[in-house]
């Protein structure tokens, strides 16, 4: 896997979580000091593009073992625990986005679909801007029982629905809880709805009628941990 971009690089240094094979920078992005330590290879900016394969590799790029996910069992083996859950989400921009926003509100780890759904690629990893490389995330085969073993072990789940009558601060979200998101556009698949404990909405005030998927998804996770009272 070639990381590009700044942050995805070195969030990946620091975290140590996968093997950094390689790392090739632009002789400018390479006299930055915390680049400079992982003793990059110097080369132009065609060849990082061409490695990249993508125009966004701010002058550097790196050669990555695969992504390091966790099973789901440990995102549920911890005490009270704050999961976030993505239905069939594909949207890679998306995913980092949440991705970003999960790791940075602490929450104790991300679970995303094996099939139909995007997973933590490069573009993920950019568009988190290397925050994959902290968060904790997990593949599901099925959804619905994943959100059935969350429930016999004592979470709540809760899924977000543009229009269900219930609204997400009407809950006070104690002990452990699963965030369920829906897909781009489609939101939550019926099975996944019925899995859940309750069904949340966050009101819109203006003419809009929907929130994007990572804007909805910050919105809730702040919310969230507001009521939890550790926001």
């Amino acid at each position: 896997m070639i990381l590009y971009g700044r942050n995805p690089v070195r969030e990946a240094l620091r975290a140590g979580r996968r093997r950094i094979e390689a790392v090739w920078a632009t002789e400018r992005a390479a006299r930055e000091p915390w680049l400079a330590a992982a003793g990059p290879r110097i080369v132009g900016a065609e060849q990082l593009e061409r490695r990249a394969g993508s125009p966004d590799h701010q002058g550097v790029c790196a050669e990555a073992g695969g992504y390091p996910y966790v099973g789901a069992a440990e995102l549920l083996g911890v005490a009270e625990p704050f999961v976030v859950a993505l239905d069939e989400l594909q949207d890679p921009q998306n995913l980092g986005a949440i991705a970003r926003t999960a790791e940075c509100a602490g929450v104790t780890g991300l679970v995303i679909c094996e099939r139909r759904a995007a997973g933590v690629t490069p573009a993920v990893a950019k568009a988190s801007a290397g925050a994959v490389e902290h968060l904790r995330i997990a593949r599901v085969r099925n959804l619905s029982d994943f959100l059935g073993e969350a429930k016999a072990l004592g979470c709540w789940c809760y899924g977000a629905a543009a229009d269900a009558a219930t609204a997400y601060d009407e809950i006070d979200y104690s002990g452990g809880v699963v965030l369920v998101m829906g897909g781009e556009g489609t939101g939550l698949r019926p099975r996944v709805a019925k899995s859940c404990d309750a069904l949340v909405s966050i009101p819109l005030r203006g003419r809009t009628e929907s929130l994007n998927a990572s804007a909805a998804a910050a919105v809730l996770v702040y919310g969230i941990l507001h009521r939890r009272g550790t926001a």
